[in-house]
């Protein structure tokens, strides 16, 4: 592998697609340490606790609770993205715009970005109103000087802060490596990488050897079932008929169509993770201890509601996101064009019918094992008995799916130059 990486880095255009990209990620550091003006982010820290919201900080890169100019971190385009994928399903408009090919991916494009702004303001509206009603901790307040100017100063700043990470995502996607968005989480979870190997030496300090060789064991087997899960494939076989243009004879040749069993990547869990993130967000602008103790006591991480409710969302985005990207009947289509079949199975409503049932079984499988790894933690934290592990397991699948991903990209540069890749 490192004799792949060192060929990636002699190629004069991947290395200048890898170099843009670590750029990105430097300007994406950067911004997450500069605060936003008019704040104390020492009382912001204070108040911003909870596992829910600390899971939030780790995605941010910890720009969250230090309250910088990327606190709000891409979420809100992830929010857009799902508004925009619901609506592509319900208004035959968009469905149609979707389908136009270049012209109408750019159409979409341009409508997540203005849904991103919008959202990313009333977010950062809510978030200033909450942190300006919020008691003053050791005599400070969380805001400076509270008032109408100040939240605007706060949201206009939190809003322009996401607007550039969703134009580093897209750079990076057009002119590095990789899935922009995606890194960009990927960035902000392997930042708090150190502080993490810190807190497991703080713990070996303290002699607690078995819970942390139980830790790594747990890390190592997730690492393994993610990738496992992500290569794996349900290989359908298709058969090609022969057919003579002139005098050559093209086709009779067999191939396969491979299903992923995990269609959807690592996109359900991110839906899922900003869907279960509304309720603490809302009940943060209400000043009612009622409705915090419900938050605590039922919607928290960690309690049965929390876990049952969250595994289902992601089970249902895992089907929804695989059905968005992946047509069986159009599969069915292009296989009876250029004359394709499947042995045993008639060409046509049948052919879709077949790949749907075989696709419906290895999205269910894909989602119920994202589901266990997203609630894993809960079963960590009861075997190691370390409490400072939450959302180990979702941020170990979102570093490795990417990893993965990502490494598949420069794979196929490698390749398409003659090049041994990665995978052997």
């Amino acid at each position: 592998m490192l004799e792949s990486l060192k060929t990636a880095w002699k190629l004069a255009d991947l290395r200048k697609k890898l170099v843009f990209t670590l750029v990105m990620f430097m300007v994406f550091r950067i911004g997450a340490h500069i605060p936003v003006p008019g704040v104390n982010p020492e009382v912001i820290g204070q108040l911003m606790s909870g596992q829910l919201l600390g899971f939030f900080d780790i995605i941010s890169g910890g720009a969250f609770k230090r309250f910088t100019i990327f606190a709000m971190s891409i979420t809100p385009y992830i929010n857009a993205s799902i508004i925009m994928s619901l609506l592509q399903v319900v208004i035959p408009a968009l469905e149609r715009m979707a389908k136009e090919g270049e012209e109408g991916r750019k159409k979409m494009t341009q409508y997540t970005r203005y849904g991103t702004v919008v959202l990313g303001f009333i977010q950062a509206i809510g978030m200033a109103l909450a942190l300006g009603r919020s008691a003053p901790i050791d005599g400070q307040y969380a805001i400076i000087n509270p008032g109408w100017g100040s939240y605007l100063v706060i949201a206009i700043t939190l809003t322009a802060g996401t607007a550039l990470l969703m134009w580093i995502g897209e750079m990076i996607t057009e002119k590095g490596i990789g899935n922009g968005i995606s890194l960009i989480i990927f960035a902000g979870i392997v930042a708090r990488l150190p502080q993490a190997l810190y807190a497991m030496y703080e713990f070996l300090r303290a002699g607690r050897y078995i819970g942390v060789l139980l830790l790594v064991l747990l890390a190592l087997l997730i690492i393994a079932g993610v990738v496992a899960v992500n290569e794996g494939q349900r290989r359908i076989p298709v058969q090609y008929a022969k057919r003579q243009v002139g005098r050559k004879v093209y086709g009779g040749q067999s191939t396969h169509l491979p299903l992923r069993v995990n269609q959807a990547g690592v996109i359900p869990i991110i839906f899922a993770m900003s869907i279960m993130m509304f309720p603490a967000t809302i009940i943060s602008w209400i000043n009612s201890p009622t409705a915090h103790s419900f938050i605590e006591n039922y919607f928290n991480f960690g309690t049965p509601l929390y876990n049952v409710l969250y595994a289902l969302l992601i089970i249902f985005f895992t089907f929804f996101y695989t059905a968005v990207t992946f047509n069986p009947s159009d599969v069915s289509d292009n296989l009876k064009k250029y004359g394709g079949f499947i042995p045993g199975i008639r060409p046509g409503r049948p052919t879709t019918d077949f790949i749907n049932r075989i696709l419906t079984r290895t999205t269910f499988w894909g989602g119920l094992f994202l589901a266990f790894i997203a609630i894993l933690p809960n079963f960590m934290i009861a075997a190691t008995g370390i409490t400072a592990i939450s959302f180990g397991g979702t941020a170990l699948l979102i570093v490795v799916s990417v990893s993965l991903e990502t490494m598949k990209q420069m794979e196929s540069h490698l390749l398409l130059r003659s090049y041994q890749g990665f995978m052997k």
